[in-house]
Formats: structure tokens, sequence, C-alpha cells
């Protein structure tokens, strides 16, 4: 049987899957190092991971025998897929299913930091709440306001979809521009960068982390928005620069703002930590029992399906599917 090393437990629904296909290596403790995951990949032909886990050019090298490596996330940052390509080592991730989930965590966010839920928490919880007071923790409304949309993928529609609730008018800016029936439909609007920050009253990022979007929102962008703003960041932690954004809050420039992802997870920029107007969530966005067990048995049918030579449904890099059925990898 095929060998697959599994570098953190996945939910019983994955296992099941895999169990009578392959043999299994499971990471059930801590994390492993990088050198103990090579270590692992020896004589592995597949591999599992998750976003902790960096899968380098290095890592790769260490197995020979590696035809898949399945990330279980949209994003693969943390993989080298250049490097996979060229040895003809399969890359895939789980797209669609947390959509949703995401999106509706976007919107815990925002409602959160707009009507200040966590600085009320915190009041209730010290014991220094003394009752109901006419300008006690006034917050945003956020019904009839802008929101400004970064990304207009699948999580980016989700999260347009829910603001017609809220009555909001939609900006926003992608890699590509919609369609004008596709804007007329989602009831959005294209607007240029500088423009849709001048304007949102909310900025929501929902950008693959690349070389063009690290840092996508720093000092200069920080700049443009009103100071009555807040932003929100369920993307990827580098996307936005958290030195500039401390200061920007500190410095009452924006109103406030929610992240659910860091520039050095799990380390979170100090100055953030200490600010009230910032709520602050453990990289969370698809965290519901439905979507990450959802997320788990994908990577595992991907992993099953070229184990049994078919290309997988979420293949990354299609030009490594043809140098691994050709048998042509580096």
């Amino acid at each position: 049987m095929a060998r697959v090393v599994v570098a953190r437990e996945l939910p019983a629904e994955a296992m099941r899957l895999l169990e009578p296909r392959a043999e299994l290596e499971v990471n059930r403790g801590e994390e492993w190092s990088k050198e103990e995951l090579m270590a692992r990949m020896r004589e592995a032909a597949a591999l599992i991971c998750q976003l902790t886990q960096k899968v380098d050019a290095e890592a790769l090298s260490a197995g020979p025998k590696l035809r898949v490596v399945a990330n279980v996330a949209v994003g693969y940052d943390n993989i080298d897929v250049a490097a996979a390509t060229a040895r003809g080592i399969a890359v895939t991730n789980t797209p669609g299913v947390l959509d949703d989930s995401t999106a509706d965590f976007t919107w815990a966010l925002l409602l959160a930091v707009a009507r200040r839920v966590v600085e009320g928490d915190r009041l209730v919880r010290s014991g220094e709440w003394k009752g109901w007071d006419l300008m006690l923790m006034l917050g945003a409304d956020v019904h009839g306001k802008t929101l400004g949309i970064f990304g207009m993928g699948r999580i980016g529609r989700k999260v347009t979809e829910r603001a017609r609730g809220f009555g909001m008018h939609v900006l926003y800016q992608s890699r590509r521009r919609l369609a004008s029936e596709e804007e007329r439909a989602l009831g959005v609007e294209w607007a240029e960068k500088e423009r849709l920050l001048r304007e949102a009253d909310f900025v929501t990022l929902h950008v693959p982390l690349n070389a063009e979007t690290r840092h996508f929102i720093g000092a200069r962008e920080l700049a443009l928005v009103k100071p009555t703003a807040y932003l929100i960041n369920a993307a990827r932690g580098p996307v936005v620069d958290e030195a500039a954004l401390a200061a920007a809050l500190e410095e009452k420039r924006i109103a406030g703002a929610a992240l659910d992802v860091f520039e050095e997870e799990p380390r979170v920029h100090p100055r953030l930590l200490t600010l009230p107007n910032v709520v602050l969530a453990p990289h969370m966005a698809s965290a519901s029992v439905e979507t990450r067990t959802r997320m788990a048995v994908m990577a595992a049918e991907n992993v099953v399906a070229v184990l049994e030579g078919k290309r997988p449904e979420n293949l990354v890099n299609a030009e490594a599917w043809e140098r691994l059925r050709l048998g042509t990898g580096d």
C-alpha cells in the first residue's frame, strides 16, 4: 500500500476514507518541525498538510516517491508550487467548501468591531458595568453604509450576498472586473483602489497572498480611509502591514479593525494587543464542524484520486499532472 503522511490529525470522516487505501503515518501530537516532517516524507507517496506546514523546495526534495501534496485549505502559499511542478508532484487545495463559513465569519468580525461586542463583553465580565446609559458603548451602524470589498472571488461574492440584508452600497476591486451583467446581478459597483478606500465605511479583504498583495494595505492606503472606517481581514495576515495598522488605530486615523489572520502567526503585533478597538480572532473563519470536516474529506479525496491514477478534482498545478502521468518529473 502507498504511504501517506498526515501532518496533523484530521476529522474521523477523512481518516475513514484513507485508512483502507493507504498506510498512514499521522501526527496526533505537537506539530512536527520541518526536519521531522522531511524525515517522514522519505517513503511517502502523499502528504496531507495544513497552512502551518511550510512545504518548500527543500522539504519536497526529501520525498523522492511523493506524488501529491494535499493542502487542507483554499490558499496554498505555504507550498512551493513551482518546485512541486518541476518534480511532477500534484498540489491540491479545498476550494468552495468554506466560502459560506468564511463569509459568515467576516460578518461576525464586521459586526463585532462596529458594535463593540467584544468590548461590551469585557465590560460585563469585569464587573464594572453600572447599568444602562444613553452614551455607553456607542458604536457604528452597519445598515445603509458603504462596504468596500477587495477580491470578488467566491468568498467576496458570498460577503456581497450578505450585504444585501443590510441595505449596503457595495464597491469592489478585484484582479478581474466582473461583466456588467454580473455586477448588476450582484448589485455591486467597480471602483479603483483609491476610491474604494476613500468612500467605504467598511473594508473587507478577500485576496490571495502573493507578491502583489503582500502589504496590500499599508500606511499609504490607511491614510486614504475615513477616520470612521473599519478594516476587516479574513484573507491572509501579510496582506496587511500590521505596524502601519497599529499606528493608524493609535492615532485614530481609522475607527477600528477586526483581524482573523496575522503576519507572523501565531504572533500578533504587540501594539495591536493593547488596543480596545481591535477584534482579534485565532484564524478561525472556516472553523465550523461541518466546514472543517468537508475540507479534510476533500483533501483525502484528492489524495485517493492521485493514488488511484486519477486526476484530482482540485488540482492547482495542471502541468504537474502531465509530468506525473508521463513520469517526466525531475
